[in-house]
């Protein structure tokens, strides 16, 4: 798996988190790790983004932008509006190929969900991933709403020949409701894919050293982690 693809069911999912867990567990595994942002929307040109917020909490990664953007909107709209050129699928590939060259994994992180347009023709995080032949990480929330967005992102993987390597719950809350306990259950039948973990809400706010310590415990061996599915589940079972 020398690149994966992390997308979200939607903004403020805890995919940048997620990334950077997944980064740090490939590091204490040994390997090295660059993480790619596709589009930074938000930030002005010297202040951190994503991709620096991983660097942060994981520890030694190789980060790379393939554009980025002041305004908070998506890739397209954002571009257009600060009238500079869009990010198309083919840059974010070619940025991924030429990282995975020297690395043993390449994270690239989508803006938004696996559809937010990058330019005018449509062009979309899910279209790299198809450039690279690569699987997709989905990054979900925990409460109600999430089993809806996942198997629509999951259905879409599906009809885009796309292989959806697993679901993580981007932000577990430390008293989870019914409905975010009985997702633990729901969530991989509506992705047909496996649960490859669930990250901490506070997860950003440890100390690097030990969001790094942490991370392995929060996703499965798949991920390079610890995380046990089953016992997870028997424990957050209503």
């Amino acid at each position: 798996m020398p690149v994966l693809v992390i997308t979200g069911t939607g903004t403020e999912v805890g995919k940048t988190v997620a990334t950077a867990a997944v980064a740090a567990a490939a590091l204490a595994a040994g390997r090295t790790v660059a993480v790619l942002k596709a589009a930074q929307t938000g930030v002005g040109p010297d202040e951190p983004g994503d991709a620096a917020e991983v660097a942060r909490l994981a520890g030694g990664v190789t980060t790379a932008e393939v554009a980025r953007y002041p305004e908070p909107l998506a890739p397209a709209t954002a571009a257009r509006r600060a009238g500079r050129a869009p990010v198309r699928p083919a840059d974010v590939a070619e940025a991924a190929a030429k990282l995975a060259t020297e690395h043993d994994l390449v994270l690239v992180e989508g803006a938004g969900g696996l559809l937010v347009r990058f330019d005018a023709v449509g062009g979309t995080l899910a279209d790299a991933a198809s450039l690279l032949s690569a699987p997709v990480l989905l990054v979900a929330s925990a409460g109600l709403g999430t089993l809806n967005t996942t198997e629509l992102t999951a259905r879409e993987l599906r009809t885009r020949g796309l292989r959806l390597e697993g679901v993580v719950i981007g932000s577990w809350p430390e008293a989870p409701d019914l409905a975010s306990r009985c997702n633990v259950a729901d969530l991989p039948e509506v992705a047909a894919a496996p649960l490859l973990g669930a990250v901490p809400a506070d997860a950003a706010s440890l100390a690097p050293a030990a969001f790094r310590g942490a991370a392995p415990g929060w996703l499965a061996p798949r991920l390079a982690g610890t995380w046990d599915a089953g016992a997870f589940g028997e424990r957050e079972s209503p």
